[in-house]
């Protein structure tokens, strides 16, 4: 069980319980906080207070969050793209439509339910039983490479190269629009959106620190092939930081204009047109530095062929 409390500051002066606890509580989701505040859990000042409850400087909001229960992954015998394996690594090309790791709605299916399938109980624990071999992850529509550890010992040194921005990651992206430049660099912190939480945005204060690199590989009419290489590596990173700079990926729901599932040029598909085309890393055991590619998936090659 865990405890909350908070005392309401004068900005918030008049907000809405519910938008409150939303902002102050990121890592839950807002029906979860709409069922805490329907069962009376959460106390203002003492008493029940409800969704539209508007706040007061000095409020005192408290209540108790209960310990989820951690539900049993299992391994699933589920076809993986194998790009290369030894006793410490395994890299995967992770299909479009594809989860890494089991969370809520999502508890099979998952890249770690074939994972656990194909090691047989070989990953590295260091991030728990929901995500057992995973140090990075990529979107669900996203596809491309993805690396996943063995042991702790690999899962240390993989994690150490990441913090330290020294993994190579390069992705092909199509975004919208006529690209200014041909090559840049877009450096703009990466934060929960303020207005929005399930979102994220480029925000002025709060953020991570950001970098995506990107080159325009083809410019079309209406829109552009863009290799980007991640410098680090924040939430939605790029699908932010283009449609920041205007340029939102085609068929990013969430961020473009688009919708879902969207059809260009014959071609149908769900979810922003990203892959991750190329990951290099220094191998732990072996200290030799290895670089392996992916080629896009069909609809993505189809869009590129049909765009020429």
């Amino acid at each position: 069980m865990k405890q909350l409390y908070f005392k309401v500051e004068d900005a918030y002066e008049k907000e809405r319980l519910d938008k409150y606890l939303a902002e102050q509580c990121a890592d839950m989701s807002r029906s979860y906080i709409q069922k805490l505040l329907k069962e009376g859990h959460v106390l203002v000042n003492g008493t029940a207070g409800k969704s539209s409850t508007r706040l007061t400087a000095s409020d005192e909001i408290s209540f108790d969050v209960p310990d989820a229960a951690v539900p049993e992954i299992l391994p699933e015998d589920i076809p993986l793209d194998i790009v290369y394996e030894d006793q410490d690594v395994i890299l995967v090309n992770k299909p479009k439509g594809m989860v890494v790791h089991p969370a809520a709605g999502h508890y099979s299916g998952t890249l770690v339910n074939g994972l656990m399938y194909h090691c047989a109980g070989s990953l590295s624990g260091i991030n728990g039983v929901m995500r057992p071999g995973i140090v990075h992850r990529i979107d669900k529509d996203t596809s491309g490479l993805l690396i996943a550890c063995k042991n702790d010992g690999a899962h240390q040194a993989i994690a150490a190269q990441l913090k330290e921005h020294s993994v190579t990651r390069r992705y092909l992206a199509i975004v919208h629009g006529q690209m200014k430049e041909e090559q840049g660099v877009i450096h703009a912190p990466v934060g929960r959106n303020p207005r929005d939480r399930m979102k994220m945005a480029v925000v002025a204060s709060g953020g991570k620190d950001a970098v995506t690199h990107y080159q325009v590989v083809k410019q079309w009419e209406k829109y552009a092939l863009v290799q980007c290489r991640l410098e680090t590596g924040r939430t939605h990173q790029i699908r932010v930081h283009m449609a920041h700079c205007r340029h939102p990926l085609a068929g990013d729901y969430v961020y473009g204009p688009d919708p879902c599932p969207v059809k260009l040029m014959g071609v149908t598909w769900e979810g922003q047109a990203l892959h991750a085309g190329v990951f290099g890393f220094v191998h732990p055991t072996t200290s030799r530095y290895m670089e392996f590619q992916a080629p896009p998936p069909d609809y993505f090659a189809a869009l590129m062929e049909r765009m020429k």
